[in-house]
């Protein structure tokens, strides 16, 4: 195999790799530091559609991390360009929050129940019985079938919450109809992330804390792949899957250096 390209764009998952329980992972700030004041081309990525960007941002500050609005891209994002590009102003029946919500107006998508081109479901911390059966019928009338990401469960400080692949399951359950997944492992989410900074796979880093949803995404779309091992996988968790990523550090603390 030939060698790859120096790395001029990266792109990073959220939890697990800056933050961890909502504090900053030792050596995150100094690698957002780094990545602003190098000029390089960056992206923080996560499944979450909550939330806007600007949320987050927020967020990523109160955790002592500046990162601009900008400079993140959701699981609702990905999903309201991909709608955008196949149906144009099209319409939509929405189960989310503001960061779906926000993104499907921002490109021209019309919000309604009465007969949408898709049914796109997010997630919400308050899942409606009613939503949910209203878009069962739409998708029993013909609607397209689209979820902002797969991931079954989420964190809260009580415990694991449903999400947005638990609830698509139960909608697939009720109609037959399986949906469309935006988000990460779809190596649809790193392609449009690629496109929003105009960069190129062959020259792009994907850090991720997660063998099955960032390193097998990352893989896929055709990029440098590191694991960092202050999330989900461990060290001793790796050989268990039949793919690798390209180097495992313990930490972005140490891709510093590689800015």
């Amino acid at each position: 195999m030939s060698e790859r390209k120096p790395i001029e764009s990266w792109l990073s998952d959220m939890d697990g790799v800056l933050v961890h329980e909502g504090q900053p992972v030792p050596g995150a700030d100094e690698f957002i530091k780094r990545l602003r004041e190098s000029g390089k081309r960056f992206l923080v990525l996560t499944n979450n559609s909550i939330y806007t960007p600007r949320d987050l941002s927020v967020r990523l500050r109160a955790a002592g991390l500046e990162v601009p609005p900008e400079s993140i891209w959701t699981s609702a994002l990905a999903t309201a360009k991909f709608l955008a590009a196949q149906r144009p102003e099209g319409s939509a029946y929405v189960i989310g929050e503001a960061g779906l919500t926000t993104a499907l107006h921002e490109v021209g998508y019309v919000l309604t129940d009465l007969d949408p081109d898709y049914v796109v479901l997010g997630e919400t911390r308050t899942y409606s019985f009613t939503a949910i059966t209203r878009a069962i019928r739409l998708i029993d009338n013909g609607a397209r079938f689209i979820a902002t990401n797969p991931d079954a469960v989420g964190p809260s400080n009580e415990g694991s919450l449903p999400a947005c692949g638990a609830v698509a399951a139960m909608i697939t359950k009720a109609t037959g109809v399986e949906p469309y997944f935006i988000g990460k492992p779809n190596p649809m989410m790193m392609r449009s992330a690629l496109n929003q900074i105009d960069a190129h796979s062959e020259s792009t880093a994907m850090i991720g804390d997660r063998m099955d949803t960032d390193v097998v995404c990352g893989i896929e779309a055709g990029l440098h792949t590191f694991l960092v091992l202050t999330g989900v996988t461990q060290k001793d968790q790796i050989d268990r899957f039949p793919f690798r990523p390209s180097q495992v550090v313990n930490s972005v603390a140490d891709l510093i250096e590689l800015i």
